[in-house]
């Protein structure tokens, strides 16, 4: 087999190589919004539970997070970040942010947004927003599991951990406190991410519609399976926790 010719080969010298390392390691050191090095850690969805508990009032554990505890934090952020919410280049590199819990989020829920951001955006063809739909839904659907199998293993420790207060020798009010305040942040955590499910199912569901009616083709049946698919699962969760007490917690919108 013949070489192949010099003129068609990919070549790069190395200080081109280097240049570009550079480059790249400045892009996920803050620069342009993205995020932080120094924000990217063990605890870096730590904030999670400390939104969830304030946006209803409560204080926050000053507990250590668990290795169970954490990963339920880092399995929520996905399904609490507004699907599509940026473009396919950020994410690359992250764009990380805190977001409001959904017991203070203004203004009220829009099923529309989803969709008018889908609809907007500059595409090659109409297959292209129905392959990007199936992939969001898809993406969610996959993440349900891993994230009420963490569920259940939290709150049931939970449980447990309520049940043992009563036994603890010597337990102080400041350690009594923050183990109630860790239990009901960690509720709290899987509340929201039911919300945040159920709220992207009616987005979905108005973003489909629109496809429709704009652009019909062979993919909307597919689309429709899986928001299906997501929806059944959103109505029947593997584990349900139980509302803090004395807080009503309602979604808006």
């Amino acid at each position: 087999m013949p070489d192949t010719p010099h003129w068609i080969r990919w070549t790069f010298p190395a200080s081109v190589l280097l240049v570009a390392c550079v480059a790249l390691a400045g892009c996920s050191g803050g620069d342009f919004g993205r995020t932080r090095q120094d924000f990217i850690n063990d605890d870096m969805h730590r904030w999670i539970g400390g939104e969830a508990t304030s946006s209803v009032g409560l204080r926050p554990s000053q507990f250590q997070l668990t290795d169970n505890e954490r990963q339920l934090r880092d399995l929520a952020y996905p399904l609490i970040e507004p699907p599509h919410s940026r473009p396919a280049w950020r994410s690359v590199f992250g764009d990380y942010q805190p977001l409001p819990a959904p017991w203070r989020q203004a203004p009220a829920f829009d099923r529309t947004a989803y969709g008018r951001a889908l609809i907007d955006e500059p595409h090659r063809s109409h297959s292209s927003r129905y392959a990007n739909l199936i992939d969001d839904v898809r993406d969610d659907v996959t993440r349900f599991e891993p994230f009420f199998a963490s569920a259940i293993k939290v709150l049931g420790l939970d449980r447990k951990r309520n049940a043992s207060l009563a036994h603890v020798s010597e337990l102080s009010p400041r350690e009594r406190d923050d183990a109630i305040a860790r239990m009901q942040e960690n509720t709290l955590i899987v509340q929201w991410v039911q919300q945040c499910l159920e709220r992207r199912v009616s987005s979905y569901r108005w973003a489909l519609e629109r496809l429709v009616i704009q652009a019909p083709d062979g993919m909307a049946a597919d689309a429709d399976r899986l928001i299906g698919e997501l929806a059944a699962q959103t109505a029947n969760p593997p584990v349900a926790a139980a509302p803090v007490i004395g807080r009503a917690l309602t979604t808006r919108g």
